[in-house]
């Protein structure tokens, strides 16, 4: 008896090894190679001596991110089921650590330092909501009802929102709650406790918009006013977006060609190689260029939501869907801001931007989309 369910369990990781997803692999790594090279290219030197190391640290983590990935397919992700709850109270405690302990960098306390190393908690945070979101919803009859909404909503949403506010990150915690909306009408919602909630939700907009204004930073609100009117001071707060879309237009329909962009390295343009990459990007690329990046997203984001729709069981459709939203929000938001589309609040591209606590935790992400892939064939046991 034991021999054969050796056997048996043999089969079935010889079966989902061999359904492995080369091509989601293929293409998050490619992505994460043109953004070494865009790096390199943004942040190379013209007016002073020294190559910066943000392409080699970035490479280094890419080598790193590829070792989780495999790490995150090598077991059946049914098992995160039972630490769901252990996986998000731990990201909880590190957001509050971040708030009391953590290291201030360009306005924010986001950061928290482990000797020479510095990282970001609500990256791994952000794993940790959609497993338990994922968790909690595959277990409740659908659709859900009032009292089944009250724990995600308090402890899923309203917690976790609060302290990346706090932080501030208003961007992560606006990414979040947009996931956790979209796995809450994935797992679906009675009609009329969504009608009541829309109702509370439009009803309330004024009074919380004027506390989220209240409790903004300058810097923050100034990117809101920008948004809506960038001339209104285009040498000072309106100065990212203005020069944003001067470096991506620059680019016309082909490009200028690679590492012959002007705006990123004479440093026309701030946060070159994180939150505006894209732009150095276009603008070296051109709109061909930019098509093919955004087509390279589509595909993993469209792959993504068919594993979702192939998946063995709920709790895998829903983990599927919540790391695909996450990379639609991540890379829709990141793009729109850099055309002056969307406000300025501090998104990276997913696999694109300099960020080693990002790009592994993306890594992982995609690592446990390939997990529910491969295992959509294998038998419970």
């Amino acid at each position: 008896m034991l021999k054969r369910l050796l056997i048996s369990r043999i089969r079935i990781d010889r079966r989902s090894i061999q359904n492995f997803d080369w091509l989601i692999f293929a293409v998050v790594v490619l992505i994460t190679v043109l953004g070494i090279m865009t790096i390199f290219s943004a942040t190379r030197p013209v007016l002073e001596k020294g190559q910066p190391s943000f392409y080699l640290r970035q490479t280094v983590w890419l080598v790193l991110s590829i070792a989780a990935l495999f790490v995150s397919v090598s077991f059946d992700y049914r098992r995160l089921e039972g630490i769901a709850y252990h996986i998000f109270g731990a990201g909880l405690i590190l957001l509050l650590v971040t708030v009391l302990l953590g290291h201030t960098g360009m306005g924010a306390q986001r950061w928290l330092r482990l000797g020479p190393v510095s990282f970001q908690p609500s990256e791994f945070f952000k794993v940790g909501l959609i497993v338990v979101a994922a968790r909690y919803l595959s277990t409740r009859p659908s659709p859900l009802t009032a009292s089944s909404l009250l724990t995600p909503v308090c402890l899923f949403g309203v917690v976790p929102f609060l302290l990346l506010y706090r932080q501030p990150d208003l961007g992560t915690a606006v990414v979040l709650t947009g996931i956790l909306i979209v796995m809450l009408l994935a797992k679906g919602v009675q009609r009329r406790v969504l009608l009541i909630g829309g109702l509370i939700v439009v009803l309330s907009l004024p009074f919380a918009g004027s506390v989220v204004w209240e409790g903004l930073k300058e810097y923050q609100r100034n990117r809101l006013v920008a948004f809506i009117d960038p001339k209104v001071d285009p040498k000072g707060i309106g100065y990212q977006i203005e020069q944003s879309k001067i470096t991506i237009g620059s680019g016309k329909v082909l490009g200028k060609g690679y590492l012959k962009g002007t705006q990123g390295p004479f440093r026309f343009l701030p946060e070159r190689h994180t939150d505006f990459i894209f732009s150095v990007y276009s603008e070296e690329w051109g709109f061909i260029g930019s098509l093919f990046l955004i087509a390279l997203y589509a595909l993993l984001i469209m792959r993504g939501f068919e594993t979702a729709y192939n998946a063995k069981d709920e709790f895998g459709t829903l983990l599927s869907i919540g790391i695909c939203v996450m990379f639609l929000l991540y890379t829709t938001i990141n793009i729109g801001m850099t055309m002056g589309l969307m406000p300025v609040v501090g998104i990276p591209l997913p696999f694109f931007s300099y960020g080693g606590t990002a790009l592994l935790t993306n890594f992982v992400c995609v690592g446990l989309l390939i997990n529910v892939r491969m295992r959509r064939f294998a038998l419970f046991y």
